[in-house]
């Protein structure tokens, strides 16, 4: 949480940094903080991302393996960011950017809940679309392992996958993979 939040929540700055000093509570980063003995999961990076950067979107090979899509692991969170948003600085964990406009920022976001964040990830079938459009960063073959994962596990979902795509402008470049595995 941040000092703000447990402000709100009736924890004044000064008892939060008694908690701090004693271990109770740990500060994670610049205005965040985590309990002492909360667990750390697999999602902990993707949470603490989201609070430090509200404004982004999970995307790419993040949001890949947030959907199970990918056998990756990406080393950074991927987070989208509109043209002009300012790049964050974060000391952990390390992050790229990328950039959308318009609709490709807007259209597919998803809200879920990770260790009582709120955290904003792009649908599978979005991502999907994303990888193509950008499979000069995250490689063709990720883009076309990812829509061979979606089609297998999203059966029906063909009319989410088109709308993105047009969305990103990317469909007569997925449409040879399309027909290749269907």
């Amino acid at each position: 949480m941040r000092a703000a939040e447990l402000e709100a929540h009736g924890i004044p700055r000064g008892r939060l940094y008694r908690l701090v000093r004693k271990g109770l509570v740990e500060r994670q980063a610049r205005g965040i903080y985590v309990a002492g003995n909360h667990p750390i999961t697999a999602e902990h990076s993707l949470a603490h991302v989201a609070k430090r950067v509200p404004g982004g979107v999970l995307c790419l090979l993040t949001a890949l393996r947030f959907h199970e899509l990918t056998t990756q692991a990406p080393a950074e969170v991927w987070i989208a960011l509109p043209e002009k948003a300012r790049r964050p600085k974060l000391d952990y964990p390390r992050l790229r950017v990328a950039r959308f406009s318009g609709p490709a920022f807007t259209e597919g976001i998803e809200v879920h809940r990770l260790e009582g964040v709120e955290v904003r990830v792009y649908s599978a079938a979005k991502t999907v679309a994303d990888c193509f459009k950008y499979r000069n960063k995250v490689g063709v073959d990720v883009a076309v392992e990812a829509l061979r994962d979606f089609c297998r596990l999203h059966r029906g979902r063909a009319a989410d996958l088109a709308r993105y795509a047009r969305i990103c402008r990317v469909s007569r470049v997925m449409q040879p993979y399309l027909d290749a595995i269907a």
